[in-house]
């Protein structure tokens, strides 16, 4: 089925029809001034943007209309680009405004319709990413889809699909259905007995498949663009934990320690950036986001004991801090993301330098120590300056200049001082908007520093953002969570990765609160993410990633997949056995036993992308 769509994606191809380049002053559509930055950005287009919802879809109805959905988010540097080139582009908006009925996503307000559509790309093209654009029927199938294309292609792929459109409707409506239906029909299980034998396989089954994909040279996984991976990562931790293994602790030591000191990393303020663009993690982009951060931090702290590395304490420190300072809002709770590109339109501007300026601010011995450390001697590495990254160690350092270890580390701190009094006077645009989940994610990785000695901070930053959930992200009467929470209050429901991670957090808080309060949130949580989101009679079941999905595709999943975050299904199980455990809940642990007991010829076959599935198995028997 997925072979006829990429047919379709071929046919749309058909002709070629250029796009102008005039571009005016457009009118406010429907996105102006709206609660979320990243769509408010789009309230000029002359592309009349309409948002996801169920009048939108009924306007795709009554009019016999495809919905062209666009979604992306503001830290996202191609989604700029395709705004710039395509969506402020006169002649391409009135093609979207004539034929199409054109909507605009943030990805980060619904996560659900984004994965969804993130999974039905990365089928019928092989590749996904954002901007995310895919083309979906009036009955809400998903049709076709890709990423960024520039605009002479995007207007050749809009009158394509005009032309099919209106020669075979029927036909590319009951293709694009036939296809959603393939991947809407849920195991399920009523036993809440696993085979004895189900975690050692299926632990030895992900390690296999993890050397798989693993760079051996340089960390990590694959050989282009690399990500953090924290769900693989994390996965093995604990493995390595339950059964120690030399091979797996070099991988994740290599993979650790690049991370951390090349361009993955902030090397002056800390933080990491979303992903970096060559297999020898130097160049990154650019932005930084608020979830990456929780769960990188989470993960160095555990490390730091599972593998014996007091180094990693202190990145986990860093990065909690650079949290703290750097993505703080009105409230206790943390924004979003910082964008890749600065107030210049520069991405990676703000974290860039050239020598003359560091010659400006440094010593000579600070210049001669920072030149080495960071390597800044010669030509910058990119167009607009250098990136830092650690490019000798300190021992090596103090070894060249002849001076000792703790004089090095000295020079360098005064040169970070320097250097970051100096930054602090650029700019950065942030996006503002407070997303439950991630800030769940957050309250885990606050409470994780706050274990280890001298972190009291981190302490009081948890019970901070405890309080923030209930009065900002929970509604008491409803027994919901909000998706968000903008500058106007509210945005959104919550879906199954808001309820997973913010129990998840909360759960670690009990364990340190000891509070019966804190106890009864969790657990209402939990039984709200069951009944919401895991159907058990009736119409659909297995795992939905929202409630009342207007898109048709991917509803009811045996297992929920791993994205740069935790399969939030998994999550859910193993946060609700772990509580039922201490608390005595007999029918919600059989509940989450029963939801974790399906799906083994899956994570079989696919165990590399089910890291926290396989978490889960592992920290239940």
């Amino acid at each position: 089925m997925c072979k006829k769509l990429i047919i379709v994606f071929c046919l749309i191809y058909s002709g070629v029809v250029s796009a102008s380049s005039a571009t005016g002053k457009a009118a406010k559509n429907s996105l102006y001034q709206h609660a979320s930055p990243y769509l408010a950005m789009h309230g000029r287009d002359p592309v009349k943007w309409q948002e996801w919802n169920q009048q939108t879809v009924e306007i795709a109805r009554r009019q016999g209309k495809l919905l062209f959905v666009s979604s992306g988010y503001f830290s996202c540097h191609w989604c700029h680009v395709m705004q710039r080139e395509s969506y402020q582009n006169d002649a391409v908006a009135a093609l979207l405004n004539k034929h199409f009925i054109p909507v605009k996503v943030d990805r980060e307000l619904n996560s659900a319709l984004d994965a969804n559509l993130i999974d039905f790309v990365e089928r019928t093209q092989g590749q996904a990413g954002w901007p995310l654009n895919v083309f979906i029927t009036p009955e809400g199938f998903p049709l076709v889809g890709f990423t960024y294309v520039p605009p002479d292609n995007f207007v050749q792929i809009l009158n394509s699909l005009v032309k099919e459109w209106r020669t075979k409707e029927q036909e590319l409506k009951d293709l694009a259905q036939a296809a959603s239906t393939e991947l809407s029909t849920a195991e399920v299980s009523q036993s809440t007995q696993l085979p004895s034998d189900l975690a050692a396989g299926m632990m030895q089954v992900f390690v296999n498949q993890n050397f798989t994909y693993v760079d051996d040279l340089q960390g990590g996984y694959g050989q282009q663009n690399k990500f953090p991976s924290v769900p693989k990562l994390d996965a093995l931790l604990s493995i390595y934990k339950k059964n120690p293994d030399e091979q797996i602790k070099q991988f994740l030591d290599l993979t650790l320690q690049n991370m951390a000191s090349q361009g993955l990393r902030d090397q002056l303020g800390g933080g990491f950036y979303r992903y970096v663009v060559d297999p020898n993690w130097q160049i990154p982009h650019f932005e930084k986001m608020l979830y990456d951060n929780a769960l990188l931090a989470s993960l160095y702290y555990q490390a730091s004991i599972i593998l014996d590395e007091p180094n990693y304490k202190v990145i986990g420190d860093e990065t909690l801090d650079f949290i703290l300072r750097e993505l703080d809002t009105e409230s206790p709770a943390f924004a979003a993301s910082l964008s890749a590109v600065d107030d210049k339109g520069i991405e990676g501007g703000y974290y860039l330098w050239d020598r003359d300026q560091l010659k400006n601010i440094l010593t000579k011995d600070e210049m001669q120590v920072v030149s080495l450390f960071w390597g800044v001697s010669g030509g910058p590495d990119l167009e607009d300056g250098h990136h830092l990254i650690q490019a000798a160690d300190i021992k090596t350092v103090s070894d060249e200049l002849k001076i000792s270890v703790g004089k090095a580390s000295n020079i360098i701190d005064s040169a970070k001082r320097k250097m970051l009094k100096l930054r602090v006077k650029r700019s950065l645009p942030k996006d503002s908007k407070i997303l439950t989940a991630w800030n769940g994610l957050t309250l885990s990785a606050l409470i994780e520093g706050a274990k280890h000695k001298g972190n009291e901070r981190y302490k009081v930053a948890a019970a901070q953002l405890v309080k923030t959930i209930r009065k900002q992200l929970w509604n008491e009467q409803t027994k919901t969570l909000y998706r968000a929470s903008g500058k106007h209050g509210p945005l959104g429901d919550g879906t199954l990765e808001d309820y997973a991670y913010v129990a998840q957090g909360l759960f670690a808080w009990w364990q340190l609160s000891k509070k019966p309060e804190d106890k009864k949130l969790l657990e209402e949580i939990l039984n709200q993410a069951w009944l919401r989101f895991y159907p058990q009679q009736g119409g659909q079941q297995g795992w939905q990633l929202a409630e009342n999905m207007l898109l048709k595709y991917g509803t009811g999943q045996t297992i929920v997949s791993d994205s740069p975050m935790p399969s939030p299904s998994a999550v859910i199980i193993e946060m609700s056995y772990q509580y039922a455990r201490l608390s005595g809940d007999k029918p919600l642990q059989d509940q989450a036993l029963r939801a974790l007991n399906v799906g083994f010829k899956q994570l079989q076959s696919d165990a590399f992308w089910y890291a926290t599935q396989i978490k889960t198995i592992l920290s239940v028997q």
